[in-house]
């Protein structure tokens, strides 16, 4: 019997929670740390037992035929750095039929608020929803407040994120993927906000893992359901110890500092 929906996202997130490894990354832009040997991660990813990977078709293609894993969620959502004042639009290039076909156990979009394209994107994440729920597959929402157009009020301490949550949650997201906020408080607004898990991405580049340990810590905390965090794993020399102390503050609430010491 086929898995219902809140089997898929239960075993993605057991218990609500989980670590989300994006590799998506190569066709935004290349070459990219990491993804020279994207084989051997994965394999060390699958290892270390992350819930969930997400990655583009092709590549979702080549990995679920290479392991068998039925951890893998397709990102559908596609722009590179060569498309100019473009390139913060994204557009779809499958329906969820296709990543099901694929292998794939749950399907992601991504909707940047603000950009021009806003309009196109939030529909296409629409229509993504309403073929993924017929399908029973979990859908990931990475929405970011980052384009031109953005309004922030005054009085919104999480900087447009706990919007970008509302947005994914409205649109029939399963799970969203949204940035920290900079602090538990205004983090804990945004879980708040809606009743689907949040996760958070990887944060700014140039924080160190140790750093972000903290943040993660925070954002467990403050209601967050776990990470999607890309470039820190799989960018790492060693990947495996960068998952096992996200892991430990996630599942096993470990303290960052305790977790931090599995990076010696």
């Amino acid at each position: 019997m086929a898995e219902t929906l809140f089997e898929r996202l239960e075993r993605l997130l057991p218990g609500g929670r989980g670590v989300w490894i994006p590799m998506d990354h190569g066709i935004s832009n290349y070459p990219e740390k990491g993804l020279d040997r994207m084989d051997e991660v994965v394999d060390t990813c699958i290892q270390s037992g992350v819930n969930a990977i997400v990655l583009q078709k092709g590549a979702l293609t080549h990995h679920f035929e290479r392991t068998g894993w039925n951890g893998f969620v397709c990102h559908v959502s596609v722009s590179t750095i060569h498309a100019g004042d473009n390139s913060g639009d994204k557009v779809r290039v499958a329906s969820a039929k296709e990543c099901q076909f694929r292998g794939a156990s749950a399907c992601s979009a991504q909707v940047n608020l603000g950009d021009e394209a806003e309009p196109e994107m939030i529909a296409e994440l629409g229509e993504l929803t309403g073929e993924a729920i017929a399908l029973g597959m979990p859908v990931l929402g990475m929405v970011y407040p980052r384009g031109p157009n953005l309004k922030i009020a005054e009085d919104d301490s999480t900087g447009g994120v706990a919007h970008a949550a509302r947005v994914a949650w409205e649109l029939g997201c399963d799970v969203v993927k949204v940035p920290w906020t900079g602090d538990s408080e205004s983090f804990a607004k945004v879980c708040a906000s809606v009743p689907i898990p949040v996760l958070i991405a990887g944060g700014p580049l140039g924080t160190s893992f140790a750093d972000l340990l903290e943040i993660v810590e925070q954002s467990v905390a403050a209601g967050g359901a776990g990470v999607c965090m890309g470039r820190q794993v799989f960018g790492a020399e060693n990947p495996a110890n960068h998952i096992a102390a996200l892991r430990a503050v996630i599942n096993d609430g470990v303290s960052a500092s305790e977790a931090a010491e599995m990076l010696r």
